[in-house]
């Protein structure tokens, strides 16, 4: 009679070869696997690219490692588009880890980036989130946009907001993702997860039909063209609330963003929908911690923030077309919770959360920090 110990063993030893490499970084607990023709494996610990004792991958290898883990239709997008995102799960005995993965080719040859996906949703504290992410959560209807670079934690943070409803309020939360990372259990909400290519084909065509699933709350897991963009809108438009990622570096440069989705001539009704419908921005970026505060925590790397929520100042700025002000209406709106990358460094500075030489590294003015770090605040100019 066969064990549950031996129905794990038999299970490991009939996994795909890559997942000796996905373990490794598991038991290291590094963030991102990385594989590339000519190198030896590499994992991220820390923030920093460690070379696995390994000798460097050949082309052939890197195929028979990776053609396993693809279905017909991955592979097809990888052939006729040069790359592709899929989800990639290690299982070990009941739990599972799960890997974001980015397999494309380079000069020819195939190279893969997968960033490891905690099995549990962190809260706000322990992702050293700002109190005000809980406000976030709690508009009746909108858009609430997180704004950053790839690995910049945006997806972890959505995830811990929408964590945080799903343990309090009885809601339906209907997901749109590509590739799914984290999996929720529901807790008092209903959570309904769909993931473009095996769900639905297209994140336009399923926020189309998330609007008649009765949703409360609808994440897109990236808002990255005009047609899924207009789509959330009109979703926020009829009533619900929606979350969504975007590629940008600040919560200002966010507003851009989303006008050059769009022709000029849309720009002027786009500004009024979002002057009514968009709730706020938060700009995130991922920074490494001091070693005190990794002792501590386990921790090495926390986020800094931007927080833009839209009061009457922001909406009439945005209509106006002045966005070049929306910088010194962020630094306005602290009662609110607001603030800017200078104040979020700042905090971190005092919190020892982060060095300072690491603060001025990512600050966007040097010498505007080093004068919020000695309690001077500059006098904004009228915005009105």
């Amino acid at each position: 009679m066969s064990t549950v110990a031996d129905t794990q063993v038999e299970a490991v030893a009939n996994e795909p070869e890559a997942n000796k490499l996905f373990r490794m970084v598991m038991k290291h607990k590094g963030s991102d696997l990385h594989l590339k023709v000519g190198l030896p494996p590499c994992m991220r610990l820390g923030g920093e690219l460690r070379q696995m004792s390994l000798p460097p991958l050949t082309s052939a290898e890197m195929e028979r490692l990776m053609f396993p883990l693809l279905t017909p239709r991955v592979r097809a997008i990888l052939e006729e588009e040069g790359g592709t995102d899929f989800a990639h799960i290690v299982y070990d005995g009941k739990l599972e880890t799960r890997f974001r993965v980015n397999l494309f080719r380079a000069r020819g040859k195939l190279s893969l980036v997968a960033r490891r996906v905690s099995n549990s949703i962190p809260n706000f504290e322990q992702l050293g989130l700002p109190p005000v992410m809980a406000e976030l959560t709690q508009y009746e209807q909108g858009i609430v946009i997180l704004a950053g670079v790839t690995g910049s934690g945006k997806t972890t943070t959505i995830a811990s907001m929408l964590q945080y409803i799903n343990e309090r309020q009885r809601m339906h939360i209907v997901t749109i993702e590509d590739p799914i990372e984290f999996t929720y259990t529901d807790a008092k909400s209903i959570i309904n997860q769909r993931e473009l290519g095996i769900d639905v084909m297209d994140f336009h065509k399923s926020l189309k039909d998330a609007v008649r699933q009765d949703p409360d709350i609808i994440l897109v897991g990236e808002m990255r063209d005009q047609d899924t963009f207009s789509a959330a809108l009109h979703a926020a438009e009829t009533g619900h609330l929606v979350f969504g990622t975007i590629h940008s570096s600040t919560a200002p440069s966010t507003i851009t963003r989303i006008l050059d989705l769009f022709p000029r001539e849309m720009h002027t009704p786009l500004r009024q929908n979002m002057e009514f419908n968009l709730k706020a921005v938060v700009a995130q970026k991922l920074l490494p911690t001091t070693k005190e505060w990794a002792e501590k925590t386990g921790a090495t790397r926390v986020p800094t923030n931007e927080i833009m929520r839209t009061n009457p100042i922001i909406r009439k700025l945005i209509m106006n077309e002045e966005d070049s002000k929306l910088g010194d209406a962020i630094r306005m709106g602290k009662e609110e919770g607001m603030m800017d990358f200078t104040e979020s460094l700042r905090q971190l500075v005092v919190a020892e959360k982060i060095e300072r030489a690491t603060a001025f590294e990512f600050a966007p003015s040097i010498e505007v920090l080093k004068m919020a770090l000695k309690g001077i605040m500059i006098n904004q100019p009228g915005i009105l």
